[in-house]
């Protein structure tokens, strides 16, 4: 199976819900009025066997939306310039369009009703995203408007680290300190911890979580 295909087996490993990373680069901390300005996201897969790995990245550069915050310590923190014109970056509208377009083919593919957002500290990233769509008047938003998996909470079980490169360290993950704070970079990151992570659970609990409900007794 190739990082292309989509397997419907993972509509029952997380009861019809369809894992998809996301990291959005800001302008702030206020999703309501701090500009969003990057955005990244990978589809979650799944093997015959029933583990997951990352699929391919989706990554775009955002123009700030008209009246914007930018806090110029985040811009500095993030080093995006948002009037850069080299960043290609796109209207809000059209680069939610561009960020949904494959998560929804894979809803479609595999057979899940909707995504569900994985982020590091899942709720500031799922705030942006849910402000987005509401500026741009997206009513078919594929994400659960409030449901989410935090790797953050998985990598403070797992690893005992609930900062991301501090638990990719642990993890045996390489990290870039150069790359980080780019969304596509954490977010590929982000989807590899979260990967290792409920693959491990897979190994050590011995149960195949997409099996139908009757082939496990009940």
């Amino acid at each position: 199976m190739t990082n292309k295909d989509h397997n419907p087996k993972i509509a029952k490993r997380f009861r019809g819900f369809l894992p998809v990373v996301i990291d959005v680069e800001t302008g702030g901390f206020n999703p309501k009025k701090d500009a969003l300005l990057e955005v990244a996201a990978v589809v979650i897969g799944m093997d015959d066997d029933g583990f997951v790995f990352p699929m391919e990245t989706t990554h775009c550069h955002v123009e700030p939306f008209p009246g914007a915050n930018m806090d110029p310590a985040a811009l500095e923190f993030t080093g995006i310039d948002p009037y850069n014109p080299f960043r290609m970056a796109k209207k809000e509208n059209d680069a939610l369009g561009y960020i949904f377009k494959p998560i929804r083919s894979a809803l479609k593919a595999t057979g899940c009703k909707r995504a569900v957002l994985v982020g590091h500290n899942a709720s500031f990233d799922l705030g942006f995203m849910n402000a987005a769509c509401t500026r741009a008047g997206i009513k078919r938003n594929p994400f659960h408007p409030f449901s989410s998996f935090d790797t953050a909470t998985l990598c403070g079980l797992a690893y005992g680290q609930t900062v991301l490169a501090r638990a990719a360290q642990v993890a045996g993950i390489p990290w870039d300190n150069d790359k980080a704070h780019s969304a596509a970079y954490d977010t590929e990151q982000t989807a590899e911890i979260y990967c290792r992570i409920v693959n491990k659970w897979r190994e050590m609990s011995g149960i195949d979580m997409t099996l139908e409900e009757h082939d496990l007794g009940s």
